[in-house]
């Protein structure tokens, strides 16, 4: 795969990331104003889910914290998270240096919490996740690296005189 072409799959990935976040934000904020408790049951009873066992309950638990105000903030945290990766996704595409830098550095905060998560079980998203994250950061770490080289410090290309 040509360089290029692994940054442009790369920033496609990021916005795919984006736009799903994008549409929870928006989802989130169809919620404001509704009995989230009621609607939470109903998807519990829909999906014929014991609401007592141990994953339904802890959804159920956080469906009685939500109010109108934190359905705000979580849209506003999606709409700042979807926007980095859109802004991300932009300039990976059009091969800006600072969108690599961003894709590395915020790529490589998540690997100690994969790594964390893989702790406490081993899954194949899991696992997955991690891998697709660890070769996109090592890509974009290379991508610098080779760009580094190519440029020399006073600016001019490498191995031609100044």
């Amino acid at each position: 795969m040509s360089k290029p072409s692994g940054i442009r799959l790369i920033a496609l990935l990021e916005a795919a990331k984006g736009m799903v976040v994008l549409l929870v934000g928006f989802g989130l904020l169809e919620l404001v104003h509704r009995d989230i408790q009621v609607m939470a049951e109903e998807l519990v009873q829909y999906f014929h889910l014991n609401p007592a066992s141990h994953y339904p309950r802890i959804f159920l638990d956080a469906t009685t914290h939500l109010n109108d105000a934190n359905l705000w903030l979580l849209a506003g945290a999606a709409l700042f998270y979807a926007g980095l990766r859109l802004f991300e996704a932009y300039g990976l595409w059009y091969r800006q240096r600072w969108a690599e830098w961003l894709g590395a550095v915020s790529g490589a905060i998540y690997i100690p919490i994969e790594l964390y998560e893989l702790l406490h079980g081993v899954t194949w998203t899991k696992v997955t996740l991690l891998c697709v994250n660890a070769i996109c950061v090592i890509y974009l770490v290379q991508s610098l690296r080779r760009h580094r080289k190519i440029i020399a410090p006073d600016g001019t290309a490498a191995g031609q005189p100044s």
